[in-house]
Protein backbone atom coordinates (compact mmCIF):
# COMPACT_ATOMS: atom_id res chain seq x y z
CA UNK A 1 0.00 0.00 0.00
CA UNK A 2 1.34 3.38 -0.96
CA UNK A 3 1.72 6.00 1.79
CA UNK A 4 -1.00 8.60 2.19
CA UNK A 5 1.64 11.30 1.88
CA UNK A 6 3.03 11.51 -1.65
CA UNK A 7 5.63 14.26 -1.76
CA UNK A 8 5.58 14.35 -5.55
CA UNK A 9 2.12 15.94 -5.48
CA UNK A 10 3.89 19.26 -4.82
CA UNK A 11 6.20 18.80 -7.81
CA UNK A 12 3.89 17.68 -10.58
CA UNK A 13 3.71 20.92 -12.58
CA UNK A 14 5.32 24.33 -12.76
CA UNK A 15 2.38 26.09 -11.12
CA UNK A 16 2.52 24.07 -7.91
CA UNK A 17 6.33 24.14 -7.86
CA UNK A 18 6.24 27.92 -8.05
CA UNK A 19 3.55 28.17 -5.40
CA UNK A 20 5.48 26.20 -2.77
CA UNK A 21 9.00 27.35 -3.66
CA UNK A 22 10.92 28.29 -0.53
CA UNK A 23 13.71 30.39 -2.02
CA UNK A 24 12.92 33.23 -4.44
CA UNK A 25 15.54 35.30 -6.27
CA UNK A 26 14.72 38.98 -6.91
CA UNK A 27 16.69 42.05 -8.08
CA UNK A 28 16.71 43.23 -4.47
CA UNK A 29 19.10 40.40 -3.56
CA UNK A 30 22.03 41.75 -5.55
CA UNK A 31 25.05 43.94 -4.99
CA UNK A 32 26.88 44.54 -8.28
CA UNK A 33 30.69 44.81 -8.27
CA UNK A 34 31.92 47.47 -10.71
CA UNK A 35 35.52 47.99 -11.84
CA UNK A 36 36.57 51.55 -12.62
CA UNK A 37 39.58 52.90 -14.56
CA UNK A 38 40.78 56.35 -15.48
CA UNK A 39 40.34 57.65 -19.01
CA UNK A 40 37.44 58.38 -21.32
CA UNK A 41 35.33 56.08 -23.44
CA UNK A 42 36.94 53.01 -21.86
CA UNK A 43 35.09 49.72 -21.68
CA UNK A 44 37.73 47.00 -21.35
CA UNK A 45 36.74 43.36 -21.17
CA UNK A 46 38.64 41.46 -18.47
CA UNK A 47 40.31 38.53 -20.24
CA UNK A 48 39.75 36.04 -17.42
CA UNK A 49 36.19 37.27 -16.79
CA UNK A 50 34.37 37.05 -20.15
CA UNK A 51 31.63 39.65 -20.64
CA UNK A 52 32.73 41.65 -17.60
CA UNK A 53 34.37 45.04 -17.98
CA UNK A 54 36.34 47.90 -16.54
CA UNK A 55 34.63 51.26 -17.11
CA UNK A 56 35.90 54.81 -17.30
CA UNK A 57 33.74 57.27 -15.41
CA UNK A 58 31.76 58.44 -18.44
CA UNK A 59 30.73 54.89 -19.34
CA UNK A 60 30.22 54.02 -15.68
CA UNK A 61 27.30 56.45 -15.83
CA UNK A 62 25.63 54.38 -18.54
CA UNK A 63 26.17 51.14 -16.67
CA UNK A 64 24.68 52.51 -13.46
CA UNK A 65 21.63 53.82 -15.33
CA UNK A 66 21.10 50.40 -16.89
CA UNK A 67 21.39 48.64 -13.54
CA UNK A 68 18.84 50.98 -12.00
CA UNK A 69 16.39 50.38 -14.86
CA UNK A 70 16.74 46.64 -14.25
CA UNK A 71 15.75 47.15 -10.62
CA UNK A 72 19.23 46.69 -9.16
CA UNK A 73 19.76 49.23 -6.41
CA UNK A 74 23.24 48.59 -4.99
CA UNK A 75 26.78 48.68 -6.37
CA UNK A 76 30.20 47.89 -4.93
CA UNK A 77 33.02 49.98 -6.41
CA UNK A 78 36.61 48.89 -7.10
CA UNK A 79 39.31 50.91 -8.84
CA UNK A 80 42.30 49.97 -10.97
CA UNK A 81 45.16 52.25 -9.99
CA UNK A 82 48.11 53.02 -12.32
CA UNK A 83 51.44 51.62 -11.13
CA UNK A 84 52.98 55.08 -10.82
CA UNK A 85 50.44 55.95 -8.10
CA UNK A 86 51.13 52.86 -5.99
CA UNK A 87 53.32 52.80 -2.88
CA UNK A 88 53.62 50.96 0.43
CA UNK A 89 51.35 53.37 2.31
CA UNK A 90 48.35 53.60 0.02
CA UNK A 91 48.90 57.33 -0.36
CA UNK A 92 46.70 57.66 -3.44
CA UNK A 93 43.78 56.04 -1.59
CA UNK A 94 43.47 59.20 0.52
CA UNK A 95 43.48 61.60 -2.43
CA UNK A 96 40.15 63.49 -2.22
CA UNK A 97 40.21 63.69 -6.03
CA UNK A 98 41.29 60.09 -6.49
CA UNK A 99 39.58 57.66 -8.83
CA UNK A 100 37.48 56.02 -6.11
CA UNK A 101 36.30 59.37 -4.77
CA UNK A 102 35.37 60.52 -8.28
CA UNK A 103 33.64 57.22 -8.99
CA UNK A 104 31.46 57.61 -5.89
CA UNK A 105 30.45 61.10 -6.96
CA UNK A 106 29.79 59.92 -10.52
CA UNK A 107 27.37 57.23 -9.39
CA UNK A 108 25.60 59.57 -6.97
CA UNK A 109 25.32 62.32 -9.57
CA UNK A 110 23.78 60.09 -12.21
CA UNK A 111 21.61 58.03 -9.85
CA UNK A 112 21.32 59.58 -6.38
CA UNK A 113 19.21 56.73 -5.00
CA UNK A 114 21.69 54.02 -5.98
CA UNK A 115 23.27 52.56 -2.84
CA UNK A 116 27.03 52.95 -3.16
CA UNK A 117 29.39 50.65 -1.29
CA UNK A 118 33.15 50.99 -1.64
CA UNK A 119 36.07 48.62 -1.35
CA UNK A 120 38.33 49.68 1.50
CA UNK A 121 41.65 47.89 1.03
CA UNK A 122 45.23 48.76 0.27
CA UNK A 123 46.02 46.14 -2.36
CA UNK A 124 44.85 48.22 -5.38
CA UNK A 125 47.12 51.02 -4.13
CA UNK A 126 50.04 48.90 -2.90
CA UNK A 127 53.20 48.48 -4.92
CA UNK A 128 53.48 45.08 -3.23
CA UNK A 129 49.91 43.98 -3.95
CA UNK A 130 49.11 43.40 -0.29
CA UNK A 131 46.18 44.57 1.84
CA UNK A 132 48.52 46.19 4.32
CA UNK A 133 51.82 47.94 4.94
CA UNK A 134 54.76 45.60 4.27
CA UNK A 135 57.86 45.73 6.49
CA UNK A 136 60.54 43.13 7.19
CA UNK A 137 58.60 40.38 5.49
CA UNK A 138 55.43 41.03 7.48
CA UNK A 139 52.10 42.79 7.00
CA UNK A 140 51.78 45.42 9.74
CA UNK A 141 48.34 45.27 11.31
CA UNK A 142 48.02 48.49 13.30
CA UNK A 143 49.75 50.74 10.77
CA UNK A 144 47.35 49.37 8.16
CA UNK A 145 44.18 49.88 10.18
CA UNK A 146 45.05 53.56 10.64
CA UNK A 147 45.34 53.99 6.86
CA UNK A 148 42.16 52.01 6.17
CA UNK A 149 40.21 54.17 8.59
CA UNK A 150 41.30 57.32 6.80
CA UNK A 151 40.42 55.68 3.49
CA UNK A 152 36.92 54.90 4.77
CA UNK A 153 36.51 58.49 5.95
CA UNK A 154 37.58 59.76 2.51
CA UNK A 155 34.94 57.57 0.87
CA UNK A 156 32.28 58.78 3.28
CA UNK A 157 33.17 62.40 2.50
CA UNK A 158 32.80 61.64 -1.22
CA UNK A 159 29.29 60.31 -0.64
CA UNK A 160 29.58 56.55 -0.07
CA UNK A 161 26.61 55.01 1.74
CA UNK A 162 28.62 52.04 3.03
CA UNK A 163 32.31 51.29 3.27
CA UNK A 164 33.37 47.67 2.83
CA UNK A 165 36.74 46.78 4.39
CA UNK A 166 38.07 43.65 2.70
CA UNK A 167 41.51 43.45 4.29
CA UNK A 168 41.03 41.13 7.32
CA UNK A 169 43.23 43.21 9.63
CA UNK A 170 42.40 42.84 13.32
CA UNK A 171 40.54 45.76 14.89
CA UNK A 172 39.91 47.69 11.69
CA UNK A 173 36.13 47.80 12.14
CA UNK A 174 36.49 49.46 15.54
CA UNK A 175 39.01 51.98 14.21
CA UNK A 176 36.88 52.74 11.19
CA UNK A 177 33.60 53.06 13.06
CA UNK A 178 35.20 55.25 15.70
CA UNK A 179 36.67 57.65 13.16
CA UNK A 180 33.42 57.86 11.20
CA UNK A 181 31.55 58.66 14.41
CA UNK A 182 34.11 61.26 15.47
CA UNK A 183 33.80 62.98 12.09
CA UNK A 184 30.00 63.01 12.15
CA UNK A 185 29.35 60.25 9.61
CA UNK A 186 26.90 58.46 11.87
CA UNK A 187 24.82 57.14 8.99
CA UNK A 188 27.67 55.75 6.90
CA UNK A 189 27.40 51.98 7.21
CA UNK A 190 30.12 49.35 7.42
CA UNK A 191 29.87 46.07 5.55
CA UNK A 192 32.73 43.96 6.83
CA UNK A 193 34.34 41.11 4.94
CA UNK A 194 34.25 39.21 8.22
CA UNK A 195 35.02 35.69 6.99
CA UNK A 196 37.29 36.18 3.99
CA UNK A 197 39.30 33.11 3.17
CA UNK A 198 42.76 32.83 1.60
CA UNK A 199 41.16 31.30 -1.47
CA UNK A 200 42.55 30.24 -4.82
CA UNK A 201 39.37 31.56 -6.47
CA UNK A 202 40.48 35.23 -6.55
CA UNK A 203 42.79 35.06 -9.57
CA UNK A 204 40.60 36.77 -12.20
CA UNK A 205 39.76 39.57 -9.76
CA UNK A 206 43.45 40.28 -9.28
CA UNK A 207 43.80 40.37 -13.06
CA UNK A 208 40.98 42.92 -13.19
CA UNK A 209 42.72 45.29 -10.78
CA UNK A 210 46.35 44.26 -11.28
CA UNK A 211 46.53 43.71 -7.53
CA UNK A 212 48.23 40.33 -7.04
CA UNK A 213 51.09 40.12 -4.51
CA UNK A 214 54.41 40.74 -6.21
CA UNK A 215 57.20 38.18 -6.15
CA UNK A 216 60.11 40.12 -4.66
CA UNK A 217 62.43 39.44 -1.75
CA UNK A 218 61.12 40.08 1.78
CA UNK A 219 57.51 40.34 0.59
CA UNK A 220 55.04 37.58 1.53
CA UNK A 221 54.07 35.62 -1.58
CA UNK A 222 50.45 35.16 -0.46
CA UNK A 223 47.86 36.55 1.96
CA UNK A 224 47.65 33.61 4.35
CA UNK A 225 48.85 35.54 7.40
CA UNK A 226 45.70 37.67 7.38
CA UNK A 227 43.03 35.98 5.26
CA UNK A 228 41.46 32.89 6.82
CA UNK A 229 42.57 29.29 6.41
CA UNK A 230 40.02 27.49 4.19
CA UNK A 231 40.19 24.52 6.58
CA UNK A 232 38.70 26.52 9.48
CA UNK A 233 35.03 26.80 10.36
CA UNK A 234 34.62 27.95 13.96
CA UNK A 235 37.11 30.77 13.38
CA UNK A 236 34.63 32.34 10.95
CA UNK A 237 32.04 32.69 13.68
CA UNK A 238 34.58 34.24 16.03
CA UNK A 239 35.76 36.72 13.38
CA UNK A 240 32.18 37.67 12.54
CA UNK A 241 31.09 38.17 16.13
CA UNK A 242 34.14 40.35 16.75
CA UNK A 243 33.30 42.57 13.77
CA UNK A 244 29.71 42.96 14.96
CA UNK A 245 30.91 43.93 18.43
CA UNK A 246 33.20 46.53 16.81
CA UNK A 247 30.33 48.11 14.86
CA UNK A 248 29.76 46.24 11.57
CA UNK A 249 26.25 46.70 10.13
CA UNK A 250 26.54 43.87 7.57
CA UNK A 251 28.91 40.91 7.60
CA UNK A 252 30.20 38.99 4.60
CA UNK A 253 31.46 35.53 3.72
CA UNK A 254 33.86 35.28 0.79
CA UNK A 255 34.06 33.22 -1.44
CA UNK A 256 30.59 31.81 -1.99
CA UNK A 257 29.85 28.31 -3.21
CA UNK A 258 32.63 26.41 -1.42
CA UNK A 259 31.77 28.17 1.85
CA UNK A 260 27.99 27.82 2.10
CA UNK A 261 28.39 25.81 5.30
CA UNK A 262 30.04 28.91 6.78
CA UNK A 263 27.18 31.09 5.55
CA UNK A 264 24.66 28.90 7.33
CA UNK A 265 26.77 28.72 10.51
CA UNK A 266 26.98 32.51 10.65
CA UNK A 267 23.34 33.08 9.73
CA UNK A 268 22.33 30.83 12.60
CA UNK A 269 24.14 32.93 15.22
CA UNK A 270 23.92 36.59 14.09
CA UNK A 271 21.00 38.99 13.89
CA UNK A 272 22.31 41.36 11.22
CA UNK A 273 22.33 40.93 7.40
CA UNK A 274 24.74 38.41 5.93
CA UNK A 275 26.30 39.03 2.51
CA UNK A 276 28.00 36.47 0.29
CA UNK A 277 30.51 37.33 -2.43
CA UNK A 278 30.37 34.94 -5.38
CA UNK A 279 33.91 35.60 -6.53
CA UNK A 280 35.67 35.94 -9.86
CA UNK A 281 36.93 32.37 -10.03
CA UNK A 282 33.41 31.04 -9.58
CA UNK A 283 32.24 33.30 -12.38
CA UNK A 284 35.10 32.35 -14.69
CA UNK A 285 34.63 28.60 -14.20
CA UNK A 286 31.02 28.68 -15.30
CA UNK A 287 31.77 30.95 -18.25
CA UNK A 288 34.53 28.59 -19.42
CA UNK A 289 32.44 25.45 -18.99
CA UNK A 290 29.47 27.02 -20.78
CA UNK A 291 31.70 28.15 -23.66
CA UNK A 292 32.85 24.53 -24.05
CA UNK A 293 29.24 23.41 -24.07
CA UNK A 294 29.76 21.34 -20.93
CA UNK A 295 27.18 23.18 -18.80
CA UNK A 296 23.92 25.03 -19.38
CA UNK A 297 25.02 28.55 -18.41
CA UNK A 298 21.70 30.00 -17.29
CA UNK A 299 20.46 26.88 -15.52
CA UNK A 300 23.68 26.50 -13.51
CA UNK A 301 23.84 30.23 -12.80
CA UNK A 302 20.34 30.19 -11.32
CA UNK A 303 21.05 27.03 -9.34
CA UNK A 304 24.12 28.69 -7.83
CA UNK A 305 22.18 31.81 -6.88
CA UNK A 306 19.42 29.76 -5.31
CA UNK A 307 21.97 27.76 -3.32
CA UNK A 308 23.65 30.90 -2.01
CA UNK A 309 20.37 32.45 -0.91
CA UNK A 310 19.06 29.15 0.47
CA UNK A 311 22.18 28.89 2.63
CA UNK A 312 21.24 32.16 4.33
CA UNK A 313 22.55 35.05 2.25
CA UNK A 314 20.56 38.27 2.56
CA UNK A 315 22.80 40.01 -0.01
CA UNK A 316 24.60 38.45 -2.97
CA UNK A 317 27.56 40.22 -4.53
CA UNK A 318 27.92 38.61 -7.94
CA UNK A 319 29.26 39.27 -11.42
CA UNK A 320 26.21 37.38 -12.69
CA UNK A 321 23.77 39.91 -11.18
CA UNK A 322 22.75 41.58 -14.46
CA UNK A 323 22.38 38.25 -16.24
CA UNK A 324 20.24 36.84 -13.44
CA UNK A 325 17.95 39.87 -13.25
CA UNK A 326 17.46 39.93 -17.02
CA UNK A 327 16.60 36.24 -16.94
CA UNK A 328 14.11 36.41 -14.10
CA UNK A 329 12.48 39.53 -15.54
Amino acid sequence: MYPLQRHRRLRQNSAIRSLVRETIITPNDFLVPLFVVDGKGVKEEIASMPNYYRYSLDLLENEVKELWKLGIKSVLLFVKVPDNLKDNSGTEALNPNGLMQRAIKTVKNVCPEMLVMTDVAMDPYSNFGHDGVVANGQILNDDTTAILSEMALSHAKAGADFVAPSDMMDGRIFEMRSLLEDEGFHNTGVMSYSAKYASAFYGPFRDALDSAPVDVQDVPKNKKTYQMDPANRLEAIKETQTDIAEGADIVMVKPGLCYLDIVRDIKNVVDIPVAVYQVSGEYAMLKAAAEKGWLDHDAVMMEQMTAIKRAGADIIASYFAKDVVKLIS
